[in-house]
């Protein structure tokens, strides 16, 4: 018996339940692990809610948590007994203190690097990676926009990209969100409640626009995002957190500059093994070498996963999120 965070049906924060949970030994492929941290991010909101409908219920939600091996089922090879590991990847079901895991969705956590920083690195810092590296490969000298950039992926994006010589402009919520963002590498900040956000851009572009914007914001920028770009720019839009993108007509794209619209996902980019490997590798690196230095702003005891849900939805929070079991 072990204890876990369930949805029994969609809602908001109070449907988050704390149950008993029985836990099987673990099957052929998998492993057993005592988790010692587990992240918080906007994707458990969309399961929550149902905007991501689960596979089935009730249901334990969450995508991301470090731990420890405590045992091996059959065919289990490249990990032992007392590794520490961390994941971001499905099945759900990180927000419990305990469970089996796929093996080869499991990455082994350098000496270096702790539990929480893994807890709080692996789905946000992946999700950076990709984008940065993958989605639209940044070289130096280029500028970019990144919404919410005082957020856990938006703080490591400004980290990241400053250190590979972009100049970033990043919106935020707030003068104090601002302050954090430029402490963060973060170059130019827009106030998204009180600026124009694309006015803002153009002006700072001298007219130019970005070659690509990064947005998890959705239907509250959509149109600032787009107007942002210059011709031929990629809108990569990762999150919904005010809602859905509205249906977008292609003739848009055209009249705005022969623009390019993606929707990618980390796990798609992570869906083979050696791609997530590749990613996480990339990944503790920048983080080991200081580049990029994890903010662990919030601490929330498992049981208080309501609570950190409902900070969450009104960005009250900053930088990463961990829950302990």
């Amino acid at each position: 018996m072990t204890k876990a965070i369930r949805i029994h049906a969609p809602g908001g924060p109070e449907a988050l339940s704390y149950d008993d949970i029985d836990l099987s030994a673990p099957g052929e492929g998998e492993v057993q692990l005592r988790q010692t941290a587990i992240g918080l991010n906007y994707i458990d909101v969309y399961h929550r809610t149902g905007l991501y409908p689960v596979p089935a219920l009730p249901a334990v939600i969450g995508l991301e948590a470090a731990g420890v091996v405590e045992s091996i089922g059959p065919g289990v090879t490249e990990l032992a007994v007392g590794d520490r590991v961390a994941y971001a990847n499905p099945p759900l079901g990180a927000y419990a203190q305990a469970r089996n895991m796929p093996a080869h969705r499991l990455v082994r956590v350098p000496d270096a690097i702790s539990d929480e920083q893994a807890a709080a690195i692996m789905l946000q810092g992946m999700t950076v990676e990709y984008l940065i590296r993958r989605t639209y490969a940044v070289k130096a000298g280029d500028t970019v926009l990144f919404h919410a950039a005082a957020g856990g992926v938006g703080l490591m994006a400004c980290q990241w990209l400053n250190h590979l010589g972009v100049t970033v402009i990043g919106t935020v919520g707030s003068e104090a969100k601002a302050e954090l963002a430029k402490a963060n590498g973060c170059h130019h900040t827009i106030l998204y409640k009180s600026e124009d956000i694309a006015a803002r851009v153009r002006e700072i572009t001298d007219g130019a626009g970005v070659p690509v914007v990064y947005d998890s914001v959705g239907k509250d920028t959509f149109d600032a995002s787009i107007d942002s770009l210059s011709p031929l720019g990629l809108f990569v839009t990762f999150g919904s957190a005010s809602g859905p993108v509205p249906p977008v007509d292609p003739g848009l794209l055209s009249k705005k500059g022969s623009l390019f619209m993606t929707r990618p996902t980390l796990m798609t980019y992570t869906a083979k093994r050696e791609d997530m490997v590749k990613s996480a590798e990339a990944l503790f690196d920048v983080v080991q070498s200081g580049a990029v230095k994890i903010a662990i702003n919030q601490r929330y005891a498992l049981s208080e996963a309501a609570q950190a849900h409902r900070d969450l939805e009104a960005r009250k929070t900053t930088g990463s999120t961990i829950l302990l079991p």
